[in-house]
């Protein structure tokens, strides 16, 4: 049996979904070498804006996609205070455990051709929000890249060049 065109365009859509979290990761693991190069002071230094270190802006965006692929799976997120993060090897960990669970659940959700709806109940007023899956995994995408560009302008009053994380010069589509 043939597929709909829907569902053909539906999983021609969601495949660079995949593609961007490996570019995510991939330059995630540059930023991972680049910290090995600095003292442990500049990891952890306070900042202005984000999750106001290097360190914990590494873990954040680690900790919102897990966040967000466990409530997709109906998982029990993994809660971790970030102020109990303080080496970068933590963090690596916590990279390394996420990232295959993110990774099958992209893959069976890109090939299920569904239109899920996430509710999640906000912490902050009680709330039900509903996303779709695809908005929520695009905001993983965005959000990692936002705070991405946070620690490249950190790197700079470190007075050390950042990690490219120029899509163009990548190979991913």
């Amino acid at each position: 049996m043939e597929e709909s065109d829907k569902m053909k365009k539906e999983k021609m859509r969601r495949i660079p979904m995949i593609e961007l979290f490996q570019y995510n990761w991939e330059v995630r693991e540059e930023w991972f070498d680049w910290c090995e190069e600095v003292p442990h002071e500049e990891l952890v230094k306070k900042r202005t804006g984000g999750m106001e270190s290097i360190l914990h802006n590494l873990f954040h965006v680690i900790n919102c996609e897990q966040l967000w692929i466990n409530h997709m799976r109906g998982e029990p997120v993994i809660e971790t205070d970030m102020k109990s993060i303080t080496v970068l090897e933590e963090v690596k960990e916590f990279s390394r455990i996420t990232k295959p669970v993110t990774m099958a659940f992209l893959e069976s959700y890109a090939t299920s051709g569904e239109d899920r709806i996430l509710e999640v109940k906000s912490s902050r007023t009680g709330e039900i929000r509903s996303f779709s899956y695809d908005k929520v995994i695009l905001h993983i995408i965005t959000h990692e890249i936002h705070h991405i560009g946070q620690v490249s302008v950190w790197s700079r009053e470190v007075g050390l060049k950042p990690v490219s994380s120029d899509l163009i010069i990548r190979d991913y589509f």
